[in-house]
């Protein structure tokens, strides 16, 4: 029989989470919301049976093994810990928590409980990002220097873009920096190493006054070694730009428009993806503004909650891209922690806490 599993969250959960965990294999059997008339509505609308306005009463429902949350960042401690002191597997949405020690107690819970328990860290599992990833391992460019990430997106440019509420909310977790650098950070330490001192800078490009950040650059300094920048802003008009680099000892590394590129002494060269990375087809892209990006995100949490799936049943991965775990959210979350308090410092330099510490 399949896993059941319950989804909490109306809006991504419902967009993203409900249908990957159905083609992992999952049953859905619950959404649940704080507004009744709403939740009732989109379960019926995503094919769910059962509408619920508490995590309690979804996971009384009988046979629920999992809990994936798909809400604001400040709900996520208290969800992850319950459901993990209920004996349920979990997947939690990034940002992780409102901070560190937050983050803790969500790890602590879940490992005293047993329980598998990831993080959407999703792009874990794109393609171009898993491919540069294992080059990197391979030694495709020598030994990794320095690496630098620039996006300028307009996603937010524009004041009267409608978002979810949380995003330009700093006491519920919300501003860029965590919303996409979260992504970024877990993608540095998967490729390169851990986090031992950041520089940061938090700003608002786009018109809007008095608001969490829509634009952030970090300075960092690896533990192996490594220097870089990370530098976004979702507060910029004009096309996209998205290129993250990484120079080494014998070449450098480069993913661009989805491909990944490297150039040595030998010369210039793309990067075929292997078969293992590749991902299920993603779906068509969609016109309706709420489903812009789905086509872009359901096929790599497909893989994640695959993942999930085997790590539940107790069998190899059948992906070689490791996914991010509670102990990965945790870690993240001292960067992210780090970060905002170098900004308030003017951008002075903050020392990242070793995450096994």
């Amino acid at each position: 029989m399949p896993v059941r599993a319950v989804v909490v969250g109306t809006g991504f959960g419902c967009r993203v989470h409900v249908p990957a965990l159905r083609n992992a294999g999952f049953d859905v059997v619950a959404v649940v919301g704080r507004d009744a008339e709403k939740t009732a509505r989109r379960a019926q609308r995503a094919g769910v049976p059962e509408a619920c306005t508490s995590l309690a009463d979804a996971m009384a429902i009988p046979g629920v093994e999992v809990v994936s949350i798909a809400t604001p960042p400040a709900t996520h401690a208290a969800l992850a810990i319950e459901a993990a002191e209920a004996g349920r597997h979990i997947i939690c949405e990034k940002p992780f928590a409102l901070d560190a020690l937050e983050a803790r107690r969500m790890r602590d819970t879940a490992a005293r409980a047993g329980v598998v328990a990831l993080v959407g860290h999703e792009f874990r599992f794109a393609e171009d990002r898993a491919t540069a990833r294992a080059l990197l391992a391979a030694g495709a460019i020598g030994e990794p220097r320095l690496l630098s990430h620039v996006s300028f997106t307009p996603l937010l440019a524009d004041p009267a873009a409608p978002t979810p509420p949380w995003w330009f909310d700093p006491s519920v977790g919300g501003g860029w920096l965590g919303a996409s650098g979260s992504h970024l950070v877990d993608q540095v330490r998967v490729w390169l190493g851990e986090f031992s001192e950041v520089s940061a800078a938090l700003s608002v490009v786009s018109d809007r006054e008095g608001v969490a950040d829509d634009t952030f650059t970090l300075r960092f300094s690896l533990r192996p070694g490594v220097q870089g920048v990370l530098q976004q802003s979702a507060g910029a008009w004009g096309p996209p730009v998205n290129v993250t680099r990484v120079a080494g000892s014998g070449g450098t590394l480069w993913v661009d428009d989805g491909g990944v590129w490297v150039a040595t002494a030998d010369g210039q060269r793309q990067a075929e993806i292997p078969e293992p990375l590749r991902l299920p087809p993603p779906p068509a892209a969609s016109e309706d503004p709420r489903h812009r990006f789905t086509h872009i995100e359901l096929s790599p949490f497909t893989r994640l909650c695959e993942v999930l799936g085997d790590a539940i049943a107790g069998r190899p991965s059948r992906h070689p891209v490791p996914p991010a775990t509670f102990q990965d959210g945790y870690a993240g979350m001292l960067v992210l922690d780090a970060a905002r308090a170098s900004a308030a410092l003017g951008g002075e330099r903050v020392t990242v806490p070793a995450a096994d510490a």
